[in-house]
Order: structure tokens, then sequence, then C-alpha cells
């Protein structure tokens, strides 16, 4: 039997409270393409067994990163989770806790996300971070309205090197305050072409390092330009252990770090839920969007963590808050802080310099196919390369050999003209073994 809960009555009553005749109607910007003709093709009635069996026979027609040699990165990467970590989240004390609200009650939680900003801080060179966002293209996007809120100026001049998606999602949520965008072409390794577009108005410039096709860049000049004009940069990070090799985005001067941190704790979970690093410089941190994890003391004088410099509508009257976020990914957090904590800095530089490693031996191994050119200069753990065929099907082609070789640019931006572009990561988990599979097996694919 179906619970309905809303009577028609109701149903009418609410859609003229908001001015449209139909349910029909919320959906008009919707193209008809996407849209159904009818229910989905799926029995309609189906005993929970049926339905296990169902979409276990569908799950198993998926290659999983952890059953075939795996290049696959643009932005989410395949690295080992210690077990400790795992067996720490589902301790019933951080699984099922949420909202740190009453620090009286919340010290444990409050104290682990304290721990968390000053590793997400020193990790970046920046002065303070907040307990994350939802995921780097969120936390970019948190970043540009931040640098309007700065500046008091209005427009963001986006690098051709910052992923396609975070420039789409930053997009989505800025234009409706009406910040303006200004995102370059796609380019391999162009991140300074910024310095030609900063005006009057430039609120901030963005880049990434090692943005989209892998290249890593030293940003330094483009800080320099950027705050001669008295504009602020911006430093995007999908790869969080980059950091562990790298100079740090604070070192190369940036005011904003906007990051994914997926990489260190968190599996790839077949897209989500990830966790967004934000840090920024300390006479910015009035202005700094999410939670805020202080530490003071107690009526006793004994050590004890608060939310401090509250920016959330929860707290404050929404038209006044410098964030609208809600949350804070607090379980992914939780993760990332335990396996920080099990590396260290010195177990972060060799895991980093592994991901190097392994990076470069694939990078050899397939540049010594014939019509195969590698585009990127300078990479950390991910490269592109031009092939003689569009990379899309190439990759289909790999697949049916049981090989998940990289990511088609064309899946990215597919407007961009870079159809036979693919974007090869290799990590610590990558075998020598993965490695000789994939460039015997596409030199033959090529060959055909």
């Amino acid at each position: 039997m179906r619970y309905l809960p809303l009577t028609p009555d109701d149903r009418e009553a609410m859609l003229a409270a908001i001015g449209v005749k139909s349910i029909d109607d919320l959906v008009v910007d919707v193209p008809g393409a996407a849209r159904l003709d009818g229910p989905v093709d799926l029995p309609r009635v189906a005993g929970e067994l049926e339905v296990e069996r169902a979409l276990g026979a569908m799950a198993a027609k998926n290659a999983t990163a952890g059953t075939v040699p795996f290049f696959c990165g643009a932005g989410a990467y395949k690295h080992h989770v210690p077990a400790t970590v795992d067996h720490v989240i589902q301790r019933s004390e951080f699984l099922t806790s949420y909202t740190p609200y009453q620090p009286e009650i919340a010290q444990g939680t409050l104290q682990y996300l304290y721990e968390f900003q000053t590793q997400v801080a020193n990790l970046t060179g920046m002065a303070v971070a907040n307990a994350s966002l939802y995921d780097g293209s969120t936390a970019m996007a948190e970043g540009v309205l931040m640098a309007t809120r700065v500046t008091r100026r209005n427009k963001a001049v986006i690098s051709g090197g910052v992923h396609p998606h975070y420039v789409k999602a930053t997009e989505t949520v800025v234009h409706a305050v009406g910040v303006e965008t200004q995102a370059l072409p796609a380019a391999i390794d162009a991140e300074a072409a910024v310095i030609d577009q900063i005006g009057p108005d430039t609120a901030c410039v963005v880049v990434q390092t090692p943005n989209v096709f892998g290249t890593a860049t030293d940003v330094t000049k483009i800080a320099e330009a950027a705050h001669a004009a008295g504009a602020l940069l911006i430093v995007v990070v999908t790869e969080a252990v980059s950091m562990g090799l790298l100079k740090s985005p604070g070192e190369m001067g940036a005011d904003i770090v906007a990051a994914e941190g997926q990489s260190i704790g968190n599996a790839l979970n077949f897209g989500g839920p990830y966790v967004g690093l934000f840090a920024t410089r300390d006479k910015l941190v009035r202005q700094m969007p999410g939670r805020l994890t202080g530490e003071t003391v107690d009526a006793d004088g004994e050590r004890g963590f608060v939310l401090t410099l509250s920016t959330r509508e929860q707290h404050i009257r929404r038209d006044k808050a410098t964030s609208n976020i809600c949350t804070n990914s607090g379980l992914c957090t939780l993760a990332f802080s335990i396996h920080m904590s099990l590396l260290g800095e010195t177990g972060l530089r060799r895991l980093a310099l592994l991901n190097h490693e392994k990076a470069v031996a694939t990078r050899d191994a397939v540049a010594a196919i014939p019509g195969v050119e590698v585009l990127t200069p300078r990479f950390f753990n991910e490269f592109a390369v031009k092939l003689p065929k569009p990379a899309a099907e190439v990759v289909e082609q790999l697949a049916n050999h049981h090989i998940l070789a990289g990511v088609p640019y064309s899946r990215l931006a597919p407007d961009a003209g870079m159809d036979d572009v693919l974007l090869v990561a290799a990590t610590e988990t990558t075998l020598d073994a993965d490695i000789q599979i994939l460039a015997k097996t596409l030199a033959k694919v090529l060959a055909n």
C-alpha cells in the first residue's frame, strides 16, 4: 500500500504559492532529450533477494580499480588506504557522531578537527585551515567567493590548466551572486597566461599545480603579479600527495588553497564522498568559509576546543553570513587525519617520491611506443600523452583487454579539441607488471 502524505488539494496549494500551474512546469528548463517519457525499465515489484541478484549482476559488468591494471586519475587517485583507517573510523563514536554544536559533549570530534586543520595548514604551507569542505571543486568555488569579499572586486581569471569540472562547479556557484569568471582555453603548460588577463577588476586568479594535464608549476611569479594588481592568488591542488614532494602553495605565495584531500585516507568510492581542503593566510581568516575549530581553556583552566569565528547561517543572520556551507565532510576528514598521522612527514615524502618514480617508469614505457607523444614537461604522478587515434576509442579497446588506461581529456572537456589526449596516472599501487601490460597492449591497439 502506497503512502502519499499530500492530497491533490495540498499539491495545488503548493503550486499556486510558487506561481506554477503544474508539476511539469518545475522541470521546463530540463532539455527534452534528458526527460523520460515513462517509467524506467525496471520491474514494478521485486523481493530483496531478487534485487540483490539483479544489482550484483549489473555490478559484475564493471572493471573496478582493484581488479585490473589501473591508470586513471584526473582528480581522483587510487592510493593504498591502511586497514587502520577503516578500523578507527568505524568505531561507533566516530561513525555515528554528526555535528559538534555543543562543545561540552563533542570534545573528541572537535579535537580531531583541530588536529586535521593543523595537518592541512602544515601540508599547504598556510597559516590557517578550516575543518574541511565538501570536495575540491566546492572549495575552489568558495575560494572565488571569498576573494570577491576580500578585494571588493567581481572577476575571477581561471587558468587553462584547472580541472574542467572544477571550473564548471565554480561557475555554477558564483554566477548566482553576479561574479564574473574568465576561464582561459585548455593549455598543458600555460598557468602563467593568467598574468596577461589581470586587470583592475580582477578579484583573483586561479591556477592549478599539478594541473589537470599533470604539469607541475612554480606559481611564485603569478602570485607576485596578482598581488601587484591587488588581486589574490588561489592555488588548486587535486592530488594532495603531491604536496609531500613539491613546493607548498604557501611557499609560492598563495593567498587561498583549495584542494581535494581524497588521496589521503579515502578510497575512490565510485566518485565520493570526498573531502575539500581549504586554507588561507592569517589576515584573511575572518572571511574564510565553513567551520573553524579553535583551542581554548575551560572553566578549570584545562585545554579544550570550540567552534570559533562562526560564519554559518545557523549561527548568524543568513544575509550577513560569509558562507552558507552547512557542514563539513567529517568522516572523510577523520580518515584523512588518521592516514596523515600514520604516515608522518617522513612517510608522506617517501609516499610522494614513490608516486613520482612509478609515474616516470610509466612515462618511459609509454613514450617508447611509436606514435605516442608525451605532452607534459614536468609532472608528479600524472601526465598527458597525444595518441594517433581518438583517446576515448583507445581507452575503450584497452578496457576490452581488462586495462583501465587513463582518462580521455575529451571526457572532461568535449569541446576543447583535444580528442587525442589521454591523461595517465600512476601511484604507489601501480605494479611494474601493470606498466608492462599497459605498454604492450597499447602498442598493439595503436598498431591495428
